[in-house]
């Protein structure tokens, strides 16, 4: 977890965020290797999505990201714990200058139970977001891999609303605390006390 998120296909909030996905230098470079982005419908793990960082000129835009980090031999690292991402190498530099908000609809969990007539186990797909209407934030880190940018989402220990769910969830921050948490200078742990922890789970169909 998170493995699987959601991007709606409209709406103003998302209007400008597709624009500066578009405007991106970066998007001929990932076209000539093969990727191409996904700016509506179900994210997964490898995909090419629009994320906030910060610019060069000190400010902040979108660009676009693949999920994951490479691991030779092994599936794409997509997330990092919150709590000791400061420590891990793999993590270090990004949590300490390398930091990125990738917008959201919402995201999706999975129920793990037994069905109380067969007594099989069982998956429920849950979407889960924010109570406070507007997009989800997803803290992550980035780093470069062969000159382009990827990245991981942060996880944290789960807010009441959705331990039924699971014992992680998503770093969410509200969204006018994302183009703060993305800026280098920034002290990155002093956002873990804004995370939003107001959530609201329903069966995804």
């Amino acid at each position: 977890m998170c493995c699987r998120y959601y991007v709606l296909p409209g709406g103003v909030e998302w209007d400008p965020i597709r624009e500066g996905l578009e405007r991106s230098a970066l998007i001929p470079r990932f076209l000539a290797v093969g990727a191409a982005p996904v700016t509506q419908g179900e994210v997964r793990p490898t995909d090419l999505v629009p994320v906030l960082a910060a610019d060069r000129q000190g400010g902040t835009r979108i660009f676009p990201m693949r999920w994951g980090y490479g691991m030779p031999g092994r599936a794409p690292l997509i997330n990092a714990r919150a709590e000791t991402a400061a420590e891990k190498p793999s993590f270090r530099e990004g949590w300490a200058a390398h930091r990125c908000a990738v917008p959201a609809s919402w995201y999706f969990e999975w129920l793990h139970d037994l069905d109380p007539e067969t007594g099989k186990p069982r998956r429920t797909k849950y979407a889960v977001r924010p109570r406070a209407e507007g997009l989800c934030w997803l803290c992550g880190l980035y780093r470069l891999e062969q000159g382009l940018p990827c990245f991981v989402i942060l996880t944290r220990s789960p807010s009441p609303d959705v331990a039924f769910l699971h014992d992680r969830m998503p770093l969410i921050l509200p969204g006018d605390s994302a183009a703060e948490w993305v800026r280098p200078e920034a002290e990155p742990g002093r956002f873990l006390a804004l995370a939003v922890t107001a959530l609201h789970a329903e069966k995804a169909g």
